[in-house]
């Protein structure tokens, strides 16, 4: 079976990894919350740029991998977190609203090799031994989305999966109700 990358499904290791990120890198902090807030894939969060986001209630994006056209709006958390983000960015060098909202170094894009690297380095320092990638925070908005909300239809619709049953599966649910019905029945 290979390794596939999974939910973080303890909240508390969520909010540790967003605090461990906030203590070394605003920008990483802020990818983070992008990712486990939105479920936007992270090749989506990498193409956004500066007037994407900076005073809006609202994003709107053209997602790489199916073409569809997504909005969504931003919750107080994210909306406070970009506002600070770009204090910080305009107080190293002047930004324009054309360009990339993650930069690295060299004033470049972002790419998702880098944020699986800060990913992989902040779970091993916090000790989280789940199978992580970028696609850990898609995977952990959806399981969090659905124990909150118990509606795999709507979860469906955001993730713009075919079935509910595609929906449960990528987000460890399908298992984890195999598994604790075993668990639970005896004879």
């Amino acid at each position: 079976m290979k390794n596939l990358v999974e939910p973080i499904k303890g909240k508390k290791d969520i909010e540790a990894i967003e605090k461990y990120l906030a203590k070394h890198s605003l920008r990483n902090q802020l990818i983070w919350v992008f990712g486990t807030n939105t479920g936007l894939r992270i090749s989506d969060i990498l193409g956004l740029n500066v007037e994407d986001v900076k005073n809006k209630q609202y994003v709107e994006v053209i997602e790489k991998k199916t073409k569809k056209y997504k909005r969504f709006p931003l919750n107080n958390k994210l909306k406070t977190l970009i506002k600070e983000y770009l204090v910080v960015r305009e107080k190293t060098y002047s930004i324009t609203e054309d360009e990339p909202l993650f930069v690295g170094k060299k004033h470049k894009r972002l790419d998702r090799s880098q944020v699986y690297r800060f990913i992989n380095d902040v779970c091993r320092d916090l000790g989280i031994s789940v199978n992580v990638g970028t696609h850990t925070m898609r995977k952990s908005f959806g399981y969090h989305h659905y124990k909150q909300n118990n509606d795999v239809a709507l979860l469906q619709k955001i993730f713009n999966h075919s079935s509910p049953s595609i929906t449960m599966r990528y987000i460890g649910i399908a298992q984890e109700e195999l598994d604790e019905s075993y668990i639970n029945f005896e004879l």
